[in-house]
């Protein structure tokens, strides 16, 4: 592990946290840390069980057995809008955004939900400044492109304030330009923010600099940097193979 995740308090914990499918261990004991300002990775092959994992972080499932801790406050079982409450901007991997309203529209009813009038609109036009969205503010969302649409639920993230953000596949159907830009976006934001980040895009990983988490057969393989973990012959085989 590396010596970044040493500093600061613990404000993700699991213990022995489980997801069971019938007879399938999807997620099976995972004992879980994320410290204060982190970025972690979740990373595995398909039914590893990392998104599992994540779905009951956002308490988009509950658990089976085991606890999850946010800030010392347990969460097991707890709604999304719940997790949400305690300043926790969560974005899955479907885009959650209004069709028939505007980028800005969009971004202001998410910082309008958390903070009064005037705060709402000075944190609104500071997200459409910081996403660089201001060409298209006024443009319906249902018009736009993926990655715009992908920026726009992140800017509705960001707009909160969040100190935790959890996100699913960021970068998933992006141009190339469009990846790099948002990993610049996730760098800043780790600047005030904790993250989780779920994703499948080795050299997008590699461009957060994150600490990586490898899930195989629900539970924890590995954690460590992506340049570790694609060293490790283990891993390669599992996971990275040709890839890495």
């Amino acid at each position: 592990m590396t010596g970044a995740r040493r500093r600061g308090e613990a404000v993700v914990e699991t213990r022995a946290l489980s997801m069971h499918f019938g007879g399938v261990r999807a997620v099976d004991e995972v004992d879980f840390t994320l410290y204060d300002r982190e970025l972690r990775c979740l990373i595995g092959p398909n039914g590893a069980g990392k998104s599992t994992f994540f779905k009951c972080l956002t308490g988009q499932l509950k658990p089976t057995s085991g606890e999850i801790m946010v800030r010392g406050v347990t969460v097991t079982g707890a709604e999304p809008h719940e997790v949400a409450g305690l300043g926790v901007g969560i974005k899955t991997q479907v885009p959650n955004v209004f069709d028939g309203l505007t980028v800005e529209e969009n971004v202001w009813l998410s910082a309008r939900r958390w903070h009064d009038g005037p705060r709402a609109r000075a944190l609104t036009a500071q997200t459409i400044e910081r996403l660089r969205l201001g060409d298209i503010r006024r443009s319906l969302v249902g018009r736009l492109a993926h990655g715009q649409r992908q920026w726009v639920e992140l800017g509705m993230v960001v707009a909160a304030e969040p100190w935790l953000v959890l996100l699913d596949e960021p970068a998933a159907g992006m141009t190339h330009e469009e990846t790099d830009r948002t990993a610049e976006l996730i760098r800043e934001i780790n600047a005030t923010a904790a993250l989780i980040v779920v994703e499948h895009d080795m050299q997008f990983i590699r461009a957060i600099s994150a600490t990586v988490t490898l899930f195989h057969e629900g539970r924890i393989l590995m954690e460590d940097t992506m340049d570790a973990i694609s060293a490790d012959p283990r891993a390669r085989e599992i996971y990275l193979g040709h890839r890495a």
